[in-house]
């Protein structure tokens, strides 16, 4: 077994993870009680409370890792989706110091709980009170703490516009074309998330055009809800994606497996989930994707809010499914060759990575 400190120093870089769902639970208590938000219950049991429940189990009947139908032992009496534990944290946010914030603490905890160096952040259009400030504002205040992070902790990160699939297709290529008519040297690409059953991918096709056009890198939430590896497919070749955020239910058809692993496409993978239930699932997901070669990078989603942690996620690969050091290096620096920084700044990332690696290295061989 792996020494728990060699995990928790073991140089990381998150791919994927959501602003909004970076946010402590303190940070929301504080911001919560600010504006007085009206909530069923205190800030703190609300966190407490995240578990999103499973969906229709018909549509999961088939799948080759059989997907849990029942409530597991760890959900609490009351819950509160994720869905809607974001949503009344956007409503708690007022104004570009509260964004600067939690960006800042987004990386804070990063670099403190989980040795990350760099790290990439899904951002929403603006919604809520954040409308008011508009996207060049937003996107300036996210970089102000990001700036911050960078003097502080030593790391680099960037941005990814966020397109909510529960809106339109016009809709999401008007927020693109924001995003590319007000281009920020913080602003690395864009994304594509919600619920995967409720926007199929070919709607966004000309978002995602102007994107690439822009030179923007691309990636998509797939093969996460809907127990198929077509979106997948559809995410790779119509909508450019250089990158895939889950993409469990690509073992479905073994055949994009054997695309996939023949050209490497990193993968997002995320043990912890706050659809509790399927926990167990998304680990024996992942576990068959690392044996099919797959180039699964970890990554945290939505620490915050799970709640979890990188280094944890790291963890659950080594302690659960038994990932060897080795392994988990690798994934390391995939998670380097796979970032949006530019070739400079990737290759002394890189160059960082194999110094901090080399000294580990030393370290686990003595043992």
């Amino acid at each position: 077994m792996i020494k728990a400190g060699i995990v928790a120093r073991l140089p990381k870089v998150d791919l994927h993870c959501h602003l909004i769902g970076t946010v402590r639970a303190s940070t929301f208590a504080e911001l919560a009680r600010r504006g007085r938000l009206a909530l069923p219950d205190t800030p703190e049991r609300i966190y407490a409370g995240c578990n999103s429940l499973p969906p229709d189990p018909e549509l999961y009947r088939d799948t080759r890792i059989p997907v849990p139908q029942g409530r597991s032992a760890d959900e609490p009496e009351i819950s509160y989706s994720l869905f809607q534990l974001s949503n009344w944290v956007t409503e708690a946010l007022r104004d570009a110091d509260d964004l600067t914030r939690i960006v800042y603490e987004a990386f804070s905890d990063a670099h403190t709980s989980s040795a990350t160096r760099h790290l990439e952040l899904f951002i929403d259009e603006p919604r809520g009170r954040l409308a008011r400030l508009g996207y060049p504002a937003l996107v300036e205040a996210c970089a102000d703490g990001i700036r911050l992070a960078e003097r502080e902790f030593g790391m680099s990160g960037r941005l990814i516009a966020a397109i909510d699939r529960s809106r339109s297709g016009e809709q999401a290529l008007q927020w693109v074309r924001t995003v590319v008519d007000h281009p920020h040297e913080y602003v690395a690409g864009i994304g594509l998330d919600n619920l995967e059953t409720v926007g199929a991918p070919e709607l966004f096709a000309d978002a995602y055009r102007l994107a690439g056009a822009a030179g923007l890198g691309r990636t998509a939430h797939s093969s996460e809800h809907v127990p198929a590896a077509a979106n997948t497919i559809t995410c790779l070749d119509l909508l450019g994606c250089e990158r895939i955020d889950h993409g469990y239910f690509v073992l479905q058809d073994e055949a994009v497996v054997e695309r996939l692993r023949a050209q490497q496409t990193p993968m997002t993978v995320i043990s912890t989930t706050s659809r509790r239930s399927w926990r167990p699932w998304r680990r024996a997901s992942i576990n068959a994707m690392l044996e099919a070669g797959l180039n699964v990078i970890a990554a945290s989603d939505d620490p915050g809010m799970f709640p979890t942690t990188l280094a944890g996620e790291y963890r659950i690969l080594a302690d659960d499914l038994g990932v060897s050091y080795d392994r988990l290096r690798r994934m390391s620096l995939a998670g380097v060759d796979a970032c949006w920084l530019p070739a400079v700044e990737k290759a002394a990332l890189r160059e960082r990575f194999e110094g901090e690696l080399a000294a580990l290295d030393a370290e686990v061989s003595a043992d």
